[in-house]
């Protein structure tokens, strides 16, 4: 329980006691994200559904479940994004783009890349079975388990990505991303195809930003849940 209920004090706004956070915990906490993301799937298909039935047009929908969103997990995850495409978007060495990073100022490449994501994803809640929102969701908190997987390095000694670096084992996120393919395919039948995608645009993310950075960040695992989620979405509406 105590990974569980780390999980939910990261990863949504809900008032949860962490308790001890050690390796442990946070390593329970990497490996049950899926859950998390699937939790906040559904209340977002139930959101959408409400918006729907009251007569909301598809992307005023989109829009209102992508805000749902970013006050439910307390924008964190764009944060993650936008301070990663700031980083990869400058030049030097590593240590320039982890302070670029670590700033906490919002570049051209942030702007562009929220813009271009949120935009995206609004359009596709507006256009998904709303099933394919939970898949899509829990999709993106599976990508925390690939960049955390053993040999992947932390780029800095402290911190988030120091903490859960390496913790995850290739086990355990076949099992996630096997069960995510076999439910997208109950969704769309083309699901399998848009997970799969999602999961090698992660693994492109978690190989460049060891190139560009010597490891991942915190700031990495929230653009690599940013990308797969909107990586399936797009996947699933494009079908």
């Amino acid at each position: 329980m105590d990974g569980v209920r780390l999980a939910l004090s990261w990863l949504t706004v809900l008032p949860v006691r962490s308790g001890v956070v050690d390796a442990r915990t946070a390593r329970q906490a990497i490996a049950l994200a899926p859950l998390v993301g699937a939790l906040l799937g559904v209340v977002t298909a139930a959101f959408l559904y409400a918006l729907a039935w009251l007569g909301a047009p598809p992307m005023l929908a989109g829009l209102l479940a992508v805000g749902l969103l970013a006050l439910a997990t307390r924008g964190m995850h764009l944060d993650g994004l936008a301070d990663t495409a700031d980083g990869l978007g400058c030049y030097g060495p590593p240590e320039r783009a982890l302070a670029v990073m670590k700033d906490g100022g919002a570049g051209p490449f942030a702007v562009v890349t929220l813009v271009v994501v949120l935009g995206a994803q609004a359009s596709a809640f507006g256009a998904v079975p709303w099933g394919a929102v939970l898949v899509a969701l829990a999709t993106g908190r599976a990508a925390f388990a690939v960049c955390c997987l053993r040999g992947v390095p932390a780029a800095r000694p402290e911190g988030l990505g120091a903490l859960v670096a390496g913790s995850q084992s290739w086990v355990v996120v076949a099992l996630w991303w096997i069960l995510l393919a076999g439910a997208s395919a109950l969704v769309v039948p083309h699901g399998p195809v848009a997970v799969a995608a999602a999961l090698g645009l992660v693994l492109l993310l978690v190989r460049h930003t060891r190139k560009r950075f010597g490891g991942i960040t915190g700031d990495v695992l929230g653009a690599a849940c940013e990308l797969a989620t909107l990586t399936a979405l797009v996947g699933f509406a494009l079908g």
